[in-house]
């Protein structure tokens, strides 16, 4: 009579049997026979149930290793262009195993997010556990979503929370991953419509609760797929860091450098000071972070830096490109610690020019470090217990070397928005407070001007040394934007000529004319979305906006890794040391530059969702309340309303306009009823209720009460208040109204 194997016995064969392992192909290994099949049975569902053993259809295999054939899903490049992979089955109770993709000549490619059946080779003494090899391709990366989990018979349905996604996605029983109702859950497609017409997904990872306090920014931050969490690697190089030494620096303690930041500023990358000179000039300096000391190509801190490609802020959080060993604390310039830093020194004559620049990498220790307000009153003559001692040598001369800045700028001419920014203030528990607009102190306007005058001469620097470099490139925007610009300035009243290559001045002449008048935050809104976008490139196309021929990121490398590429660039150009520019990263620039730029695209929309979010949060109480604004977009569906008191969009839809049919103009941006007249347009003062705030998606939904001071009509022809509201169109008019759409359909 054969005896029954241990679950020690079961586990050693299973480990060493991986293609066979199935309840017969186990009985069969031990000789088990009969009625010992059913304690065999017992013993494997104990395996299961105590995680050591996983059974995939009728196989088992052990939890805590992967099958040699799985399916898995590929990740974008690292900074050494290698690729890694993500079991979509692990069920270990350790940390994921990593797993290197290594494709063959004739592999077909792939691309981030594509699931591929692959064979897994284990491999010791790296630090990865597996290498891949393509067996088949199963399919293109599949859609996304974030939403709320409804259950139901059938399993569940998700409801998006991105306001541009009205669809549900089905979720059958299995494929719930244990969601709960009214839980945040990201899931993936799995397949084409099911019944009902809605696309199947299957959940990936439970998010919790959306209404609970923070959870805003992690719905932005899986929504965008942010990484928002540091490998054990990339911790352990971070912790294992020490402070540099002066071995190979100059000594600039003696400078009185200090930084200047907002109030709540964790990490501190830029310090300034500055020297009146005899001749009416000024000397410049700019010292910044010396990240590529401790971040070295092709280290773990490196891979991680630039897969996120920067920090992403929001309200409650900061998710940033490096570990908080180095971002707040190795690579901050705190105040009265030396910190290793690259340093600039830039000569002003007394008209404000740029006569010469030098760098240095050296160590400096900050004197103070200051918030900008703090630094703002000291220059108006209200001085602290901190600034005080700082005036002669440190306060005045900064703002006599921005006044020399500020001549250059006014004969650059540089586009010149003005375009407030809103600050969220969260309570303790993470929620709403207040939303206000933040102050803009010249001490604000000072440091942007340092830091520009920087970036430009490390872009000179690196030119005229013939380094390879990331050119921050702004090219000027396209002949149909300017055209949209003009036809909005026109249906305000203002003008944009015609007829001549397009300048920042030109720009800033139509901002001027609506400076003061009630279409001046409009004009500078649809100016600033006439522009293009800007971008990260190793050729240099100038910077339009900025009226530069050469612009680079050099002052931020904490929180962007363009600024870090830049860096390493100079370091190699003066011979510096040997952590520099690799070949391998020069090779790689270009592929470098996409990635980096779209990071910097991803965190601006998981931002912008975010605060959209937190303002639905903070008027959700609100609901029914009136609120003023100012039409700020129009579209076939309806209108935008930009509210004045928290500078939040709302969606005014056509059905809460008026009964009636609107003929929408697009040549002047305007709506005008069939039968009223009533016409909107860009630019006008509204008073709106608000009849809907889902803070789930951001999403405002208005009501119109008044257009222009007066009542909204409740019928063709009368108002609330028993006049009406326009003059109906003549036929004439309704009939240019509609030869301007057609002529728009054919445009496009």
């Amino acid at each position: 009579m054969s005896k029954l194997p241990g679950k020690q016995q079961i586990l050693d064969w299973v480990a060493d049997h991986p293609e066979a392992n199935s309840k017969r192909d186990i009985a069969k290994a031990f000789n088990i026979k009969g009625a010992e099949r059913i304690e065999l049975k017992r013993l494997l569902k104990e395996l299961e149930a105590e995680g050591h053993l996983e059974r995939r259809r009728r196989h088992y295999r052990d939890a805590d290793t992967l099958p040699p054939v799985t399916v898995v899903r590929l990740g974008s490049p690292d900074a050494q262009g290698d690729l890694w992979a993500q079991p979509l089955e692990w069920q270990g109770e350790g940390p994921e195993p990593r797993i290197l993709y290594v494709p063959l000549a004739n592999d077909p490619a792939l691309g981030p997010g594509d699931r591929f059946l692959a064979r897994l080779m284990p491999v010791t003494g790296e630090a990865h556990q597996y290498q891949a090899r393509l067996i088949r391709r199963i399919t293109i990366a599949p859609q996304k979503i974030v939403g709320i989990f409804r259950k139901d018979t059938e399993g569940g349905r998700i409801v998006p929370i991105d306001k541009g996604q009205d669809k549900e996605w089905k979720v059958r029983a299995d494929a719930t991953h244990g969601a709960q109702p009214g839980e945040l859950v990201e899931a993936e497609q799995i397949g084409p419509k099911g019944r009902m017409g809605l696309p199947l997904a299957r959940v990936t990872e439970r998010l919790g609760d959306p209404s609970a306090p923070r959870a805003v920014s992690l719905i932005a931050i899986h929504q965008h797929g942010i990484p928002d969490e540091f490998p054990d690697n990339v911790l352990a190089e971070a912790d294992a860091a020490k402070p540099a030494t002066m071995k190979a620096r100059e000594d600039l303690r003696p400078l009185p450098l200090v930084t200047i930041d907002p109030a709540d500023a964790r990490d501190h990358d830029d310090a300034v000071a500055a020297v009146i000179e005899p001749d009416g000039g000024a000397t410049i300096w700019v010292a910044i972070a010396d990240v590529a000391h401790y971040v070295r190509p092709g280290s773990a801190l490196d891979r991680e830096a630039w897969k996120r490609g920067n920090s992403t802020y929001f309200p409650d959080r900061v998710v940033p490109m490096l570990p908080d060993a180095l971002s707040g604390d190795l690579c901050s310039l705190h105040e009265g610690v030396d910190r290793p830093v690259l340093a600039l020194k830039m000569r002003l004559d007394a008209q404000g020019n740029k006569t010469g620049h030098s760098f240095h990498r050296g160590m400096m220790n900050s004197r103070a470090s200051l918030a900008y307000e703090q630094a703002q009153a000291a220059a108006d003559g209200n001085p602290d217990d901190q600034t005080a001692p700082l005036l002669d040598e440190v306060i005045k001369p900064l703002w006599h070397a921005y006044d020399l800045l500020k001549q250059a700028r006014a004969r650059r001419q540089p586009l010149d928005l003005d375009l407030p920014e809103r600050r969220i203030e969260l309570t303790a528990d993470g929620r709403v407070k207040s939303v206000n607009f933040r102050e803009r102190f010249d001490a604000h306007k000072l440091i942007e001007e340092f830091m520009v005058l920087a970036n430009v001469a490390a872009a000179e620097e690196l030119i005229r040394r013939q380094r390879p470099l990331l050119f921050r490139v702004h090219e000027e925007p396209t002949l149909e934007k300017i055209d949209a610009l003009r036809e909005v300035a026109q249906a305000s009243g203002f003008t944009l000529a015609k007829g001549q290559v397009l300048q920042t001045s030109h720009l800033n002449r139509l901002l001027a004319q609506s400076e003061g008048t009630d279409f001046d935050e409009l004009i500078n809104i649809t100016t600033l979305r006439s522009m293009t976008q800007a971008y990260y490139h190793p050729e240099n196309f100038g910077h339009f906006g900025l009226a530069l021929k050469s612009y680079a990121h050099f002052t931020s490398p904490i929180r962007r890794y363009s600024d870090l590429v830049v860096h390493r660039a100079l370091i190699t150009a003066h011979g510096w040391g040997n952590d520099g520019l690799s070949d391998g990263e020069i090779e790689r620039l270009a592929e470098t530059a996409t990635h980096i730029s779209e990071t910097e695209r991803r965190s601006m929309a998981a931002e912008r969702d975010t605060t959209d979010r937190y303002l639905a949060a903070f008027l959700a109480e609100r609901v029914g309340t009136e609120m003023p604004g100012r039409i700020s977009g129009i579209q076939r569906f309806g209108a935008f309303v930009k509210l004045d008191e928290t500078g939040a969009d709302g969606l005014l839809p056509i059905r809460e306009i008026g009964n009636e049919y609107f003929h929408f103009d697009p040549d002047a941006q305007t709506l005008i009823g069939s039968e009223t007249g009533l016409e909107i347009g860009l630019g006008q003062r509204v008073t709106v209720r608000l009849t809907e705030a889902v803070p789930t998606t951001g999403g405002l939904t208005l009501e119109l009460v008044e257009l222009e001071g007066r009542a909204l009509s409740q019928g063709p022809g009368s108002g609330k208040r028993g006049r009406p509201l326009r003059r109906k169109p003549t036929q004439a008019r309704l009939a240019e109204v509609k030869r301007a759409a057609k002529r728009k359909r054919k445009r496009r």
